[in-house]
C-alpha cells in the first residue's frame, strides 16, 4: 500500500499556513495555476515571518516578499505567497486581492515553466502570457494600474 499520494500531471496542492480569512480558495487557487500550465505544483500561504525566512535563506534578502518559485526539475516545483505581502500590495496597487493573488500564481507557475523576466523582451513575453491566463477569469491587465 502506498504511503504518499503520487503526484500527477495537473496536480495542485494548495497548503495555508496563516488563517484563511480573506485568502483565495483552493479550487481557485487550482484553476489558476492550471491555467498556467499543467505540472505538479504545491501551494503555500504563508505569514510575514516564513516569508521573509525564506527570502532570506534562498534569495538572501531580508524582507518578505510576495511570491517565491522553486523549481525542482521534471516540471515540478513549490510556490510560496505571502499572504500580508500580498494584500498589501493589492491596497497600495487599487488591485481586488483576489486579481492579486491569481497574477501572482500564474506569474509563480509561468516561473516554474521556465519563463523569465530578466530582459526587456523576457519580460514582455511573459507578461504577455500572464495577461492571457488571467483575461481567461475576468481579470484585468494586471501590469495597468488604477
Amino acid at each position: 500500500m502506498r504511503t504518499t499520494p503520487t503526484l500527477r500531471k495537473n496536480n495542485v496542492v494548495v497548503q495555508y499556513a496563516v488563517s484563511r480569512r480573506g485568502v483565495p480558495g483552493a479550487a481557485a487557487l487550482r484553476a489558476w495555476a492550471r491555467a498556467a500550465g499543467s505540472l505538479p505544483v504545491t501551494i503555500r500561504i504563508v505569514g510575514a515571518s516564513e516569508g521573509r525566512r525564506l527570502n532570506r535563506e534562498y534569495r538572501k534578502k531580508n524582507y518578505a516578499t510576495n511570491v517565491l518559485s522553486f523549481d525542482y526539475g521534471d516540471m515540478r516545483g513549490d510556490i510560496v505567497l505571502c499572504h500580508p505581502v500580498i494584500a498589501r500590495e493589492a491596497r497600495a496597487q487599487g488591485k481586488s486581492l483576489r486579481a492579486h493573488y491569481a497574477h501572482l500564481v500564474v506569474h509563480g507557475v509561468l516561473h516554474l515553466r521556465g519563463h523569465a523576466h530578466d530582459d526587456k523582451a523576457s519580460a514582455r513575453h511573459m507578461e504577455a502570457r500572464e495577461i492571457r491566463v488571467l483575461a481567461r477569469f475576468g481579470f484585468a491587465d494586471p501590469y495597468t494600474l488604477k
